[in-house]
């Protein structure tokens, strides 16, 4: 049977390829390259095999740290716009695009955000973090048709996540965005990428030739993850969404949860675990407005509404309540 998304991906078929240009740009690629040092890694002990593998693994922060600053410019530009009630919107395909489902489904437990505000699209649908359909993200048309959907303005932010920086769905992705005014950042893994060019912000994390000739599930997929964690729990922590290093926004979901926000509801005010259970139950469970409570010594409905007032950041609230009392 197919699927809706494979059936709107049938619509938008690609014209097809000539694979010598393709191979042509392949090879051009550094997450492309061959490594001829590595042709008999096969018949290696397994546990050097293991020794090289993290050994590959242990370059990615080193590669990431390089694109710290362009981060950090795309993190305040992102906070800016999800200050004023625009949206982080990630487009990918395959491993890039399941990396921004995976931390977009990740925000609304650690963050309380609305699952509306953090969104992963990928290339084929949401059957495609579960079922390869690779052939999807060679359609610019079929992102602009994702986003169509999601109804994008000039205060979201799109951000294209393609390990080589040429997938078209990402690609696609950013150049419609960017034309109706959002915010648009383009991450890849190779230097002068078109996703790049193509964004506001481009991110470029050369981690260099893959363990295996061109998985990009590998070096790339983690240098995309450890970006991905960056945008997202950065701007959160800009958004006022924590408390120094607490999760002060978690959403007590499960018990394993509501367990955690008693434990930072205890390390951000010190109180007894009697008047933990109180101010969460004022203050219906909010982790938040309990902390408050606690510190300024002021009743749930007070907390509620300095926290209103400073847009959600705990810091700012909890000095209005010193100063008035």
């Amino acid at each position: 049977m197919t699927s809706p998304a494979d059936a709107s991906f049938e619509r938008h078929p690609s014209s097809t390829p000539d694979f010598r240009d393709v191979r042509d740009e392949l090879e051009t690629l550094t997450t492309e390259a061959f490594r001829p040092e590595l042709a008999r890694i096969d018949q290696l002990p397994t546990l050097e095999i293991a020794k090289i593998m993290n050994g590959e693994d242990a370059t990615v922060p080193t590669a990431v740290a390089t694109q710290l600053p362009r981060i950090a410019a795309a993190i305040d530009a992102v906070a800016d716009r999800m200050a004023r009630g625009g949206r982080l919107v990630y487009a990918g395909a395959g491993t890039a695009g399941r990396l921004g489902v995976l931390d977009a489904s990740e925000c609304p437990p650690t963050f309380n955000t609305d699952p509306s505000e953090v969104v992963g699209l990928i290339a084929g649908g949401p059957s495609a973090t579960v079922n390869s359909i690779e052939g999807a993200e060679d359609s610019k048309e079929l992102a602009a048709e994702d986003l169509g959907a999601l109804g994008i303005t000039a205060d979201d932010t799109v951000v294209g996540v393609s390990a080589s920086g040429r997938t078209p769905y990402a690609i696609g992705a950013v150049e419609h965005a960017r034309a109706l005014g959002a915010l648009t950042i383009g991450l890849s893994c190779n230097a002068d990428s078109a996703l790049a060019a193509a964004a506001d912000h481009g991110i470029e994390v050369v981690v260099g030739p893959e363990l295996l000739t061109g998985s990009t599930r590998l070096k790339a997929g983690t240098a995309q993850k450890l970006v991905l964690n960056m945008l997202s729990t950065i701007t959160m922590i800009r958004l006022g969404k924590t408390y120094g290093n607490l999760m002060v926004d978690v959403r007590a979901s499960n018990d394993k949860l509501r367990a955690r926000s008693r434990r930072i509801v205890a390390l951000a005010t010190g109180a007894p675990d009697d008047q933990i259970e109180a101010a969460l139950s004022a203050a219906d469970g909010e982790t938040k407005n309990a902390i408050l409570v606690l510190l300024a010594d002021i009743d749930a409905a007070t907390a509620a509404r300095l926290l209103t007032e400073a847009n959600g950041h705990l810091r700012v609230a909890l000095q209005a309540a010193l100063a008035s009392g």
